[in-house]
Order: structure tokens, then sequence, then C-alpha cells
């Protein structure tokens, strides 16, 4: 499964690309926003440290416009993907991009019929939200199992992206879900190295080492 970070942070990008686990980013206009920069740029600096798929999302909520935003956030680097939301609108732009090679992710996706029309219409990623789901009383993680299943049943190519990944735990059950990557913030990702029974036991090795006088180097 691959691991993108979900940031518009330029400087948190570049702490964790040196881990090697940095598959590929995604952002979104509450992102944007956050920077305090303009998008173009931040989308092209992200581009420039990161080599895999970087989603930019467009904002306007018609074809026409959806189209134009799309077409100028694909300019900026050949590794941006589209993010559109899963409205008939957006299904509509997803297929325009679809047709003429543009990489997209159709975002805001919360059933399993959703992702159907998402694949039809010729989405790179579909980018279910199984932590929004989950605050709504729904099962987020069976979402993607569904998906999963259909995609699998009728042949579809779409890439399941999970998205809105609240803690390690959902990143486990996503990748057991057969979910082909999963996005997650920067603290999130972070955790996913840790354990107290990891630090426990390398405090003990090295507290054993110590007593030995001896230096490998």
């Amino acid at each position: 499964m691959k691991l993108f970070l979900d940031t518009a942070d330029v400087a948190v990008i570049q702490d964790m690309v040196p881990t090697g686990m940095v598959d590929g980013v995604t952002t979104n206009p509450s992102l944007i926003a956050k920077s305090g920069r303009n998008i173009a740029e931040v989308i092209a600096e992200i581009c420039a440290l990161v080599e895999g798929p970087i989603s930019a999302e467009a904002v306007a909520t018609d074809f026409e416009t959806m189209v134009k935003e799309g077409d100028k956030l694909a300019a900026i680097a050949p590794n941006v993907v589209v993010k559109l939301p899963l409205t008939w609108d957006g299904l509509r732009a997803c297929r325009a991009f679809s047709d003429k090679g543009v990489k997209t992710n159709v975002t805001l996706c919360f059933s399993a019929a959703q992702a159907m029309l998402a694949a039809k219409a010729g989405a790179t990623f579909i980018s279910p939200f199984v932590g929004r789901l989950e605050d709504h009383g729904a099962d987020g993680v069976g979402l993607l199992e569904e998906i999963r299943t259909l995609y699998d049943i009728h042949g579809f190519e779409t890439e399941v992206l999970a998205a809105s990944l609240r803690n390690p735990g959902h990143v486990s059950a996503a990748a057991l879900a057969g979910a082909d990557a999963a996005t997650l913030p920067a603290d999130v990702f972070r955790a996913l190295v840790k354990h107290p029974l990891t630090d426990k036991g390398l405090d003990a090795f090295l507290a054993d080492w110590g007593k030995t006088g001896q230096s490998i180097l």
C-alpha cells in the first residue's frame, strides 16, 4: 500500500521525504488555506520534492470552470493529479480529464455506489473518508472493503485511496481492507513507527550494551 502525506506544508514534506516512505502527497482547499500561500507555488514546490502523485484540488462547482482550473493545475508538473468532488459536475470533469490522459482523484466519497460512478468516469483514485464516516456512526473501514470487492468483481482499475485516517489503527485497517494507498497527516504518519514495547526493548538493549564498554566504530 502506498503512503501519501496529507499536507500542504512544504517544511513537513521536506522533513518526511528522507524516510523513503512518502509515495505521494494530497492537498485540499483547507490545507492550502492553512498554508497561507499561493496554490500554484505550493504545488510546484511539492512536486519538486516528491516524484509520486500530488493531488491538487479544483475548487469550482460547475463543470466548465472545474476543467479550466484542472487544466491549469495539471500544467504545473507532470505528477499533478487533479482532485475533483464527487458530484455530477465533478464526475463529468473526471471523464473529460480521463479522456485526455490527465490523472484524477475523486474525493469526498462516502458510499460504494459513489465509488462505482467514479470508477466508471475513469478516476485514477477514489478517496473514501474513513474517519469522517465513523464520526457519523458508520463503518468507514467497511466501506473500503465494499469498494475493494466491487472494483475487483467488475475489473475497475481505479485505485482505492483511503482518506480521513485519524490513527495508526486506521492505516493498518485500510491496508488489510485492500486499499491501494492511504493518505494521512504527518502526526499519524510519524506515529506508525511507534510502539511502547519497541521503546522499552531498545532502552534495554542500549543499557546492556553500555555495560560492555565496547564501540562498534
